[in-house]
């Protein structure tokens, strides 16, 4: 297993995040503005529903704290020249009335092609590959109702666990692993994406979506997912010798990064830890 705390630069050559979800109760925009604050990168790659059109159009509510992540992304292309690429998810695909937009450092497309250090990574949101949200818009209507009920009960269980002094409980994550159709959609999902990767000639696949962080080599297809900030707080992060790894929000500790740049990050099995070497 990996040491639960090493030296971890914060200057980055690309940081990934997806599924922010502003404009809905669950998004953490406070603990994005925060998380952006520490870090310095070249490339920004925002992939998809970091605006959530669909809760917007009903019961959403656009605050203040949302309209602060786009003014942190702003100061970061102006005062770090940081080039921000905004994919389109399914969440915010009234994105598709601009497709492509260029403005300056910013650019706002559908996918992308990312090559660094030799490799090839295609980058999507992953919905475009998901025959549910494509085809059959009203069941994924459905399905966003019952995950935004999931994220309301989850928040009242954890209200309960935090006066009992018990540490946070995932309630979704918990019941897409017990759910036997959501442990299979995932896995079909990853297969599918690794098919499309290989098929545009990329040694991997970067995407979201699905709401699970994940780092993993999938029939020779490095597969990864930034994970979301909703419930897991994540992000990818690229260094400057192409070494890729996932940031848990909650896991760091902000005073030891504003000191030594010392952070606790996810213990892995090391047969999945190669790329942090």
């Amino acid at each position: 297993m990996l040491p639960k705390q090493f030296i971890l630069e914060t200057d980055f050559k690309t940081i990934i995040l997806s599924d922010i979800h502003l404009g809905t109760k669950g998004s953490k925009a406070k603990e994005v503005v925060r998380f952006l604050k520490q870090y310095k990168c070249e490339n920004l790659i925002l992939n998809g529903d970091i605006i959530d059109g669909w809760q917007l159009k009903k019961s959403g509510s656009w605050k203040r704290k949302h309209t602060r992540v786009f003014n942190r992304i702003l100061k970061m292309i102006d005062g770090n020249s940081t080039k921000v690429f905004y994919l389109r998810g399914n969440h915010d695909d009234f994105l598709d009335q601009i497709l492509p937009l260029e403005i300056g450092r910013l650019s706002i497309l559908k996918d992308m092609v990312y090559e660094s250090h030799g490799r090839r990574y295609f980058i999507t949101h992953g919905d475009v590959f998901d025959n549910i949200t494509t085809n059959l818009r009203w069941i994924a209507y459905l399905g966003d109702i019952g995950y935004t009920f999931l994220l309301w009960l989850n928040t009242q269980v954890n209200l309960y666990r935090r006066k009992k002094g018990l540490p946070y409980f995932s309630l979704s994550q918990y019941v897409k692993s017990k759910v036997k159709s959501a442990v299979t959609y995932i896995d079909d999902f990853e297969k599918e994406l690794c098919k499309i990767a290989k098929s545009k000639n990329c040694d991997g696949i970067i995407c979201g979506h699905i709401h699970k962080a994940e780092i993993r080599r999938i029939e020779g297809i490095d597969y990864y997912n930034s994970g979301d900030w909703v419930e897991t707080l994540s992000a990818l992060a690229e260094d400057h010798e192409g070494n890729w790894q996932l940031i848990y929000y909650n896991e760091l500790d902000f005073s030891q990064i504003d000191k030594n740049k010392v952070v606790k990050i996810k213990e892995i099995p090391i047969n999945q830890a190669k790329n942090y070497y």
